[in-house]
């Protein structure tokens, strides 16, 4: 079998008593029917990149891989099997004309490991990936198959876009496209101070804008993308190489790990990069300016909190990181996202600013992400369902106005909890 067993950064492994790969939903129902008839649990597993034990299961694990299918095109809606993977989506989508309006940073999820954790790109005007679903296809914790969209079923549709695989396993999306478009992304290295005295600013500046801060330095790198009518003018094979593979991914790999070895040397490293960074423009298919290749591990936690308590949490970051005996060699990157109804989206109810911090596998983190969670819960900070956190459904609780809503739904849907694991208990509590 080719289901893994463990997530892309090595943090998290399981050892399963089942591994499956269903190509169909009447198989997804088949397997989860068996399962729940013996009280055993399922969960699913796509690309692994969640750095959280969201998809590790001792029961029955399935990966979707083989359900990738587009199944229909009406207009801009397309609905697919939730198995395809944002790149392979991406790709299906150009060839009809059609887009998402914005993406993440990687590609490498399915729609449903995606959708299903809140994942977002950045842009103040837009939602994350999940408010594009307008229909599903549902295999809840029985086995049985239930469909919901904007007519039938529209509340079971709100709720369970994002379910964080608790309400069950998510077997066909209908996603609302838009028209394909190309992106004009301009890079540019600024000062720090100014873009978090103008983070309004900055991120209503145009269509998607987020930036780049290495810990300890004064400058930081912002990204500005925006639609442009222009046709594409894509980077030579050449170029792409060279800025993508070997500087964004081979060169910053070495630099990690000689800070890995020696960590002493890690604010030397990471001033280096900052003043090697320079400015940069491409213009090109929409998907290939959000996302590219990540290859260099690394751990990540990321917290949502209000828009406008951006500027001083990210002050209490840069204070905290002078305290740290090992300090951390990721950039930290901000971005923005539109409010939205979806009972455990991060986003619900609020526009959003998002802090992301890294480490390098391998080198100490836990201080560091301790430290930011404690500033993140002064804004009642809610953290990304598949980023590293240490939360519990008593400290989630109240930062989410329909956490009962959701509640609800899981206990109709799953009430003998045959997708519960480790994670689904701790953040979302034991029905």
């Amino acid at each position: 079998m080719s289901v893994p067993t463990k997530n892309w950064a090595g943090n998290q492994q399981c050892h399963p008593q089942g591994l499956h790969e269903p190509t169909s939903a009447a198989e997804v129902s088949s397997i989860v029917a068996a399962a729940h008839a013996a009280g055993e649990q399922v969960k699913v597993i796509a690309g692994g990149h969640s750095f959280t034990d969201t998809a590790m299961t001792h029961g029955h694990l399935l990966s979707l891989d083989k359900m990738k299918k587009i199944i229909s095109t009406n207009g801009d809606d397309v609905t697919v099997q939730a198995g395809i993977r944002l790149f392979d989506l991406n790709d299906e989508l150009a060839k009809r004309g059609l887009a998402l309006p914005n993406l993440g940073d990687i590609a490498y999820q399915s729609i449903a490991g995606a959708t299903s954790t809140a994942t977002h790109g950045t842009g103040a005007g837009h939602g994350n990936i999940a408010t594009r679903i307008v229909g599903i296809e549902l295999v809840t914790g029985d086995g049985t198959i239930r469909r919901a969209d904007e007519v039938n079923d529209p509340e079971l549709l709100r709720v369970a876009r994002v379910g964080v695989g608790s309400l069950g396993i998510l077997t066909e999306v209908t996603i609302r496209c838009v028209p394909a478009f190309n992106l004009h992304a301009i890079e540019t290295i600024e000062t720090l101070t100014d873009v978090v005295a103008d983070f309004e600013g900055v991120m209503h500046s145009t269509d998607h804008a987020e930036f780049f801060w290495m810990p300890g330095a004064r400058r930081c790198m912002v990204k500005r993308n925006t639609i442009t009518d222009r046709p594409a003018a894509p980077q030579s094979k050449i170029g792409y190489i060279k800025d993508k593979w070997i500087a964004e991914n081979l060169a910053f790999g070495t630099v990690c790990r000689v800070a890995r070895s020696f960590p002493s040397l890690a604010p030397k490293v990471a001033k280096a990069i900052t003043s090697s960074a320079s400015g940069r423009e491409t213009l090109d298919r929409s998907d290939k300016v959000f996302c590219s290749p990540r290859k260099v591990r690394f751990l990540e936690m990321e917290y949502g909190v209000p828009f406008d308590a951006v500027p001083d949490a990210l002050g209490r970051i840069d204070a905290l990181i002078k305290t740290l005996p090992v300090k951390p060699i990721f950039p930290i990157e901000v971005r923005a996202s539109a409010a939205d109804d979806i009972p455990l989206s991060t986003a619900n109810g609020r526009a959003s600013g998002w802090i992301a911090v890294h480490q390098y596998k391998g080198m100490p983190y836990e201080a560091y992400f301790q430290g930011v969670e404690q500033i993140m819960n002064d804004y009642a900070g809610r953290p990304h369902w598949g980023k590293m956190h240490y939360q519990s459904s008593h400290t989630l609780r109240d930062r989410y106005p329909e956490w009962d809503t959701f509640q609800k739904w899981r206990a109709e849907l799953d009430p003998t909890g045959t997708f519960r694991n480790t994670y689904t208990d701790r953040v979302l509590g034991v029905l």
